[in-house]
């Protein structure tokens, strides 16, 4: 694969042996799960380290999760961002979610061969679950008018991160009048200060706090 796992560990100089063990691992179970059905683009698969591994993980260039903090990943097709992130942060809870049962399959596969502990994978619609997190995480999944009222009443009141609980969205293109007409406070973060690779200079973290009753 072009962009191998050497390309994490140049902007993550800090993984120990059995994060890099997982991030190796997870090209070639991918790779092996894309043969079998679509869960990534024939033509992104080559790119898979840059394109879904680096890319989710443009929102730990943004924040540190805490120990303990509680994350939802909306709509996570194949795993992502919540499995590169799950594999950064082993003390943190993710639980990823997507209508798609094949997709969750796969989820639940790499997690087993990665022998990631701290995820559940689940096919469930998002609007259905009861349960609140602390951040709420996805990749653009679809328009933010539709995707901000399945998430608004998720949110736990307690902060203990650096930011305040809320959504971190990666998104590609435009994004503020899309933002704007849901009147939404809102800070975009622009991987290209991150990472230097081309595919990035369009790539944004957008972070929405959660403005509930606190």
């Amino acid at each position: 694969m072009e962009y191998d796992h050497l390309l994490i560990q140049k902007y993550f100089p800090d993984l120990n042996e059995e994060q890099l063990s997982q991030f190796q691992k997870m090209g070639a179970l991918y790779k092996g799960w894309n043969e079998k059905i679509n869960v990534i683009s024939r033509k992104d698969i080559d790119f898979f380290y840059l394109h879904h591994v680096l890319h989710s993980l443009g929102i730990a260039k943004v924040i540190q999760f805490e120990p303990g903090t509680k994350i939802l990943d909306i709509g996570t097709g194949g795993g992502f961002p919540g499995i590169p992130l799950a594999i950064l942060f082993p003390e943190v809870s993710f639980h990823l979610v997507d209508s798609i049962g094949k997709k969750i399959n796969v989820v639940k596969d790499v997690v087993k061969q990665l022998k990631l502990r701290n995820v559940e994978a689940q096919q469930v619609r998002a609007e259905t679950l009861n349960r609140t997190y602390h951040f709420i995480v996805s990749r653009a999944v679809t328009q933010m008018e539709k995707f901000y009222p399945w998430v608004k009443k998720k949110f736990k009141k307690e902060d203990f991160n650096e930011f305040q609980n809320g959504i971190f969205y990666l998104k590609g293109g435009e994004v503020d009048e899309e933002l704007e007409s849901l009147h939404l406070s809102y800070v975009t973060y622009h991987l290209e200060d991150y990472f230097k690779e081309d595919f990035f200079d369009t790539k944004k973290v957008i972070y929405i706090p959660y403005e509930g009753k606190r």
